[in-house]
């Protein structure tokens, strides 16, 4: 009983007073010196490894930044940049609508200012009615070449044929002259003799030795070669009349014959004014196009898709040619221009493939340098630095440096309008 009382006892749990538990206390204390050891050797365990990792990280960070310098080299000095387009009016006159507002998406094509077309309309119709004007003018010119050449050789040959009729009048005129003066001739050969007969037959007709008949037949026949004489004078004058008409008749013949031999030049004249009408059509033509160009650019359209960046037109305003009305900046044709330090361009040449992080977006396009800039920013400034005072501090200098964006075949580049002009990136090119 007492033997099974102990062995109860020994298995019972020590108390908390008494010298048993005092013993007890020994080992415990013991345990737990030897549980803090533990946890310590565990924390700065944990504490190498921790500052081994570091260490690894910060060796493996500056390798890849090293790493990353010698294959890229970037600028935060870059800005994207684009073409700005200027529309402004090419006719004078009043804007009727305007249909756009500064930051709208306009497309190719689309209408932005409208210039009142009445007055351009009144002068293209008047163009195209000079136009058809002109073309009746030189239809009815080259018809008359034709008719011309034809009337005026005509008349040659006519003139011709008279002064030949002419000089075959003036010689048969001539020829009856000297008829008629040989026949004058004659009758004052006659007129001669029957006055000297009658003469002769009036001395014997006093002597008696002839009758006064004869006498008589000599008078008679003497007046009658006398008459005869005057006669043929008459008929001498009359012919030297109709040979002085003829002489007119070739003079006038050789005169129409002159005109009529200009019938070469009245040909090239008429040729010359059908050529000329031919000009008017043309000139009027271009007339008529100018009005329809006139007319046309009452319209003012956007050249390119893009978006509206300043607009000055207001709908009732008098613009001149010339004036600014909207200005139009394109979203395809943009590039960057990113500002290297000269020591960063030794590896660096077009083509090169470059990330293009945008400040605004978060994320990044590709490209490739287009080229180097021929000179520094400085150089191309208003007023260019000069050592004159011979105090001299070198100072890196920055050389713009073109980039171009990727474009797929498909086309589309930009066609959201994230990227716009003036926009700042950070562009890296891989160099190697």
């Amino acid at each position: 009983m007492s033997t099974q009382l102990t062995s109860a006892e020994e298995m019972r749990p020590p108390a908390t007073g008494g010298s048993l538990s005092q013993v007890d206390d020994q080992p415990t204390v013991m345990g737990d010196e030897r549980d803090d050891r533990k946890p310590r050797s565990t924390s700065a365990g944990t504490k190498k490894i921790a500052t081994s990792l570091a260490c690894l990280a910060a060796v493996i960070a500056a390798g890849v930044v090293i790493h990353r310098s010698l294959i890229y080299q970037g600028t935060d000095d870059a800005q994207v940049q684009g073409h700005i387009l200027p529309l402004s009016a090419r006719v004078s006159g009043q804007v009727l609508t305007v249909n756009s507002e500064q930051g709208q998406m306009v497309h190719a094509g689309d209408v932005l200012v409208v210039i009142d077309p009445r007055d351009y309309k009144v002068a293209r119709d008047q163009a195209a009615a000079d136009l058809k004007d002109a073309e009746a003018t030189a239809v009815s010119s080259r018809l008359n070449v034709p008719i011309t050449s034809t009337s005026v050789f005509s008349a040659l040959d006519s003139a011709q044929a008279a002064v030949k009729n002419a000089e075959a009048g003036v010689a048969a005129a001539q020829q009856n002259l000297q008829a008629d003066q040989a026949a004058l001739l004659q009758a004052e050969a006659n007129a001669a003799k029957t006055d000297s007969d009658l003469v002769r037959y009036g001395q014997l007709v006093k002597k008696e030795d002839i009758s006064q008949q004869q006498y008589d037949a000599a008078v008679s026949s003497a007046r009658a070669n006398q008459a005869a004489v005057k006669t043929a004078e008459a008929v001498v004058a009359g012919a030297e009349q109709a040979l002085r008409q003829a002489q007119g008749r070739l003079v006038q013949a050789k005169a129409d014959l002159r005109n009529a031999q200009t019938a070469p030049q009245q040909v090239s004249l008429t040729n010359a004014k059908a050529k000329s009408a031919e000009a008017q059509v043309a000139l009027r033509a271009a007339k008529l196009e100018q009005a329809q160009f006139n007319l046309d650019y009452t319209i003012i359209r956007s050249p390119v898709t893009g978006i509206v960046g300043k607009r000055s037109a207001e709908i009732g305003q008098n613009v001149s040619v010339g004036q600014e009305l909207i200005d139009v900046v394109p979203l395809d044709d943009i590039w960057v221009v990113a500002n290297f330090k000269e020591t960063q361009l030794a590896h660096m040449k077009p083509g090169q493939a470059v990330d293009i992080g945008v400040d605004a977006y978060g994320r990044k396009w590709k490209g490739h340098v287009s080229n180097l800039g021929g000179g520094t920013g400085s150089v191309f400034s208003l007023l260019p630095p000069e050592n004159a005072t011979g105090n001299y501090v070198k100072v890196v200098q920055r050389i713009p440096v073109r980039i171009d964006f990727d474009r797929t075949a498909s086309g589309g580049f930009n066609s959201d309008g994230l990227l716009k002009p003036g926009m700042s990136v950070e562009p890296e090119v891989r160099i190697r």
